[in-house]
């Protein structure tokens, strides 16, 4: 039966003595390891009998050891052999010194980081085959027979990504338009060519800052919505449910989702390249005095449409790109928050530094096909 740690002390042949009873476990330790000790202190020469104690762990084991100090040694415990066995383990495992840490030098972290980047490109590259192969094999599906294609989700997702993005990207071109119009009406002003600054503006606009403005909002906005939606249900198990119950979660979730980018993008890219033009065109009024009239006729006469269908021309490849990587991001998801906080700002950061790379990809092509 179990019994607390406890012991007596006694008048023996060999001095006196302290019995040991009961169980010397961490659960029934309590307080008979400060009274043991006590009572060594108190009574010097104290032996201590633990053959009469019941079961022993290591938490009883190193009580007594405190305890008993250097008795064993000098013949003043006795005990059971697998009793003295364990308190032999359990000092040694006290006086043990835990091992130096070897101190890694600069050149060696500095390869090793190197290494773990590169390893972690590597399956970066093969996860993100692995999600282009499921896409492409649910677009397929959907194209073959279009009646798989969730209308009302897609529908949603253009509400959501498009429609209520579209006050923030007028906002924001129209400031870009102001800017632009300003550095150039102040730096032509120099050479007495500030009639200029509505090709600077119309180009600026209509070429570069209409669609790169749009896929960043868009990558901060959509990119981010579409990594935490996802991931939620991935941290739900929403997703492996769907799996269990046949659907597909790449038409279910992924594939509205590029559908509604695709659709919404070139919109956002009209709104922001009026909003752009009409920032610039407020600016050359204000500061140069240029009529709208003026404005608008050099941009129609110097410009032209081939500059906004240039910019137009990206929007379709940045779009696929923020839905890819933002819905890729969202299924790598963990079953932790950390890890959806870590995925919602790969997503962000990814998708910002994908449209800078393809801007000065086209940038480059253009060039070269002296456009």
């Amino acid at each position: 039966m179990d019994a607390d740690a406890d012991f007596s002390l006694l008048e023996t042949a060999a001095g006196p003595t302290a019995r040991l009873t009961g169980d010397w476990t961490a659960t029934r330790l309590h307080d008979a390891g400060p009274r043991l000790a006590e009572a060594v202190a108190q009574h010097d020469g104290l032996s201590l009998d633990l053959r009469q104690i019941g079961r022993c762990d290591t938490a009883g084991a190193y009580t007594i050891i405190q305890a008993a100090d250097s008795r064993r040694k000098a013949g003043k415990l006795q005990a059971r052999r697998e009793t003295l066995r364990l308190m032999e383990l359990v000092e040694a495992a006290t006086q043990a010194e835990a091992p130096a840490e070897k101190k890694q030098r600069g050149f060696h972290e500095l390869m090793d980081r190197l290494g773990r980047g590169i390893y972690g490109l590597r399956d970066d590259f093969y996860e993100t085959m692995i999600f282009n192969g499921h896409l492409i094999s649910a677009a397929g599906r959907c194209l073959a027979n279009p009646r798989r294609i969730r209308w009302a989700a897609v529908i949603s997702a253009c509400e959501r990504t498009g429609l209520d993005a579209l006050p923030i990207v007028a906002v924001t071109s129209l400031f870009i338009g102001a800017v632009v119009g300003l550095l150039g009406a102040n730096m032509l002003r120099d050479f007495g060519a500030q009639v200029f600054a509505v090709e600077l503006i119309g180009i600026g606009v209509m070429r570069e800052f209409n669609v790169l403005i749009t896929a960043v909002l868009l990558a901060g906005r959509s990119s981010s919505a579409f990594a935490a939606e996802i991931g939620a249900m991935k941290m739900n198990q929403e997703i492996d449910a769907m799996g269990v119950m046949g659907v597909d979660p790449f038409e279910a979730l992924v594939l509205p989702r590029f559908i509604a980018l695709l659709a919404m993008m070139p919109l956002l890219v009209f709104v922001a390249t009026l909003a752009g033009l009409a920032g610039g065109m407020l600016v050359v009024w204000g500061a140069l005095d240029l009529t709208p009239t003026f404005f608008l006729q050099r941009i129609v006469d110097n410009v032209g449409a081939q500059q906004f269908w240039i910019g137009l021309s990206k929007a379709p490849v940045m779009a696929t790109v923020i839905a890819a990587i933002g819905c890729r991001q969202g299924m790598e998801v963990g079953g932790d928050v950390e890890s959806l906080g870590r995925r919602v700002t790969a997503a962000v950061v990814h998708a910002i530094f994908s449209i800078i790379l393809i801007d000065a990809v086209f940038a480059v092509i253009y060039m070269e096909l002296e456009l």
